[in-house]
């Protein structure tokens, strides 16, 4: 291996290639391209309806019709996939989550509209039980509050099962229950529904990021002051991450997933380097209304600095960017050819 001790100036000098344009382009070691950007979105009930999210600039919860129009763009753009998240009305939500599971749900309403109209367009779909919950966590709970595993799981291959039986061509478990990825892929397997991808969320830590996200899937309120630090992982863990990812793998995940993004790029550099899979990262809603803030106060430059915090994602080993930005990326990308 050459090391920096090899090279010596004036015989080399690093800032040669740097000089012009079209040599920068050559050496250039990570490319951004549509091709890894997944585009995270809100539904609700209604028609007609559009709702912006306050605390996330640009984002809007849409109604199932709306969304299905504006799918047209975004696959016109060349974004692979979209990430379904719904908002649930207050009334439907319960202690046993049943809602997630109704074949006449909104998620599985959604994901059938989405691809009768553009069946080229990945459909992911959020397997997890907190926008269900009359307390906002993301399981089933005990009379202490604790969130029990197994009954958890239970409900999640449930949840999972009816979102393939509707067409959704990737399931996404984000709840970091122990042992979720491989009943989900048994049922999965006995249901004839073979190649529905499982995306793992096999890292996501217990992050103070998610507050918009939680205001805009409308379970922030019903969380109040509590937390999911008894499953969701520790921020200060790094070795941890890499046994979810190991046992997400042999339970059957195809993909892993993890959340936050930037605060968390080493995480994404250790599980691409060591286990070599398709290697996801969210560049969540704490991140994007960051980005948003600075931008609008004009202490950054919003376009540069998107384009640069999502390239930083691929240079960590990121495959795919669930990303609100990604519709804005894209056309940016479009326009530079």
């Amino acid at each position: 291996m050459v090391t920096p001790t090899h090279r010596a100036f004036s015989a080399t000098r690093l800032r040669r290639n740097r000089a012009d344009d079209f040599s920068r382009r050559l050496v250039r070691e990570n490319r951004l391209s549509v091709d890894n950007l997944i585009y995270p979105v809100f539904v609700l009930e209604g028609e007609g309806q559009r709702e912006a999210v306050p605390s996330m600039p640009g984002v809007e919860r849409l109604s199932i019709d709306l969304l299905v129009e504006q799918a047209a763009e975004w696959v016109a753009l060349g974004i692979p996939a979209l990430a379904l998240f719904p908002v649930i009305p207050p009334d439907e939500k319960s202690l046993s989550a049943a809602g997630a599971w109704d074949s006449q749900g909104l998620v599985q309403r959604t994901v059938r509209a989405l691809k009768k109209a553009h069946p080229q367009l990945g459909v992911i779909t959020d397997v997890a039980l907190d926008p269900y919950t009359t307390h906002g966590q993301d399981g089933i709970i005990d009379n202490d509050g604790y969130v029990l595993n197994d009954v958890t799981v239970e409900a999640l291959v449930n949840q999972a099962m009816s979102h393939a039986d509707a067409g959704a061509d990737v399931v996404a478990p984000s709840d970091m229950m122990d042992g979720r990825i491989g009943a989900i892929r048994q049922a999965l397997e006995e249901g004839g529904h073979v190649n529905t991808r499982i995306l793992a969320y096999s890292a996501k830590y217990a992050s103070s990021y998610y507050g918009p996200f939680r205001d805009a899937v409308g379970s922030a309120a019903n969380l109040g002051k509590g937390n999911k630090a008894t499953y969701q992982m520790d921020p200060a863990n790094s070795d941890e991450a890499l046994h979810e990812v190991a046992l997400d793998l042999e339970e059957g995940a195809d993909m892993v997933m993890i959340k936050p993004g930037m605060p968390y790029l080493d995480i994404v550099h250790r599980v691409k380097r060591e286990l070599q899979v398709p290697t996801f990262v969210y560049q969540v809603s704490g991140e994007y209304a960051m980005h948003m803030a600075a931008a609008q106060n004009g202490w950054l430059d919003g376009d540069q600095v998107m384009m640069e915090s999502l390239t930083a994602m691929r240079r960590a080993g990121a495959d795919g960017i669930l990303t609100y930005f990604a519709v804005r990326a894209a056309r940016l990308l479009k326009q530079q050819g």
